[in-house]
């Protein structure tokens, strides 16, 4: 699966693609030139992966023991080989890495951020859902409990890990509350995180800000450039 970086210096940014897109979506919808400056400047160093959407839980001639199945492999994936990847470029091997993402990319950035604490420090989540149930049809395994935060969180024990999202993370959930956009699902979450006391950060924009690109264009800059201080 193929891996994009944009930039040699800053804090290292693992961005997931919406729906069934792939690791160039950002660089055609202009996000990746939205964050240029900071690119540039060294603020920030992204990286672009694929989504395993199409081939999971988009693919509804595939059994749903198969698309949990996908993303089980998917987040192994990112957390035994992209993780290792990234953190070879930088020449650094224990650095968290920031998780961002709009739509379905954002519950992708949310369910590695949240299975894995100790690789990851910030969740940048824009317009996202955070909860798989709409799309399991009644349907539940192992698999797909371990990538669904709304489940896993509930029981969510171990010491270490929450110690590391209660101090040493930063968690946004960002959305419109425009056209298309579904704020609930943020507030959802965002209420599950302060019955764990997890410390994060629920912003909502306005009425007049829609579930599309231009809306991502300006909340991933002005985060990566105000609001994280790198």
């Amino acid at each position: 699966m193929p891996v994009v970086q944009y930039g040699h210096w800053g804090h290292a940014l693992l961005v997931f693609p919406t729906a069934n897109a792939d690791f160039l979506e950002y660089e055609r919808y202009d996000l990746i030139g939205a964050l240029a400056p900071h690119i540039v400047s060294g603020k920030v160093r992204v990286f672009s992966i694929n989504s395993i959407n199409s081939m999971s839980w988009m693919n509804k001639g595939m059994p749903m023991h198969e698309r949990s199945g996908r993303q089980a492999a998917y987040s192994g994936y990112i957390e035994e080989e992209v993780i290792p990847f990234i953190r070879d470029c930088l020449k650094n091997s224990s650095a968290r890495v920031a998780v961002s993402g709009a739509s379905f990319g954002a519950f992708h950035a949310a369910n590695q951020f949240f299975r894995r604490p100790d690789l990851f420090d910030c969740l940048i989540g824009m317009s996202g859902f955070y909860d798989l149930t709409w799309l399991l049809d009644g349907y539940s395994d192992e698999n797909v409990y371990f990538n669904n935060p709304m489940w896993y969180l509930n029981n969510f024990h171990d010491s270490h890990q929450l110690d590391l999202l209660r101090h040493h993370s930063q968690i946004h959930l960002i959305t419109g509350q425009g056209a298309w956009e579904v704020p609930n699902a943020s507030r959802r979450f965002s209420s599950l995180l302060a019955s764990k006391d997890i410390p994060h950060n629920l912003d909502l924009w306005g009425h007049d800000v829609p579930h599309d690109w231009p809306t991502w264009r300006k909340m991933l800059p002005y985060y990566v450039g105000e609001r994280l201080g790198w």
